[in-house]
């Protein structure tokens, strides 16, 4: 599966500051997918955002595809 065919309805964002670097974790709410990266604090927290939900898209996407090929509406 394509991480662009995952639709995401809800998704919470947590954004910490850790020294240098801002610690940003995104929970899909329905599936509770949960990812955890890392982001310059330099950066605007849309784009955090952003960087996020293609990594939680992705991480959807391979899950899906491992457990049987098929395709959801996340």
């Amino acid at each position: 599966m394509d991480p662009k065919d995952v639709i995401l309805h809800e998704v919470l964002f947590e954004l910490q500051r850790v020294g240098s670097y801002v610690r940003v974790t995104a929970i899909c709410a329905r599936t509770n997918t949960e990812i955890t990266m890392v982001g310059d604090p330099k950066v605007s927290e849309r784009a955090l955002k952003d960087a996020a939900m293609r990594k939680l898209k992705y991480v959807i996407a391979k899950n899906i595809t491992k457990r049987d090929g098929g395709s959801i509406t996340a």
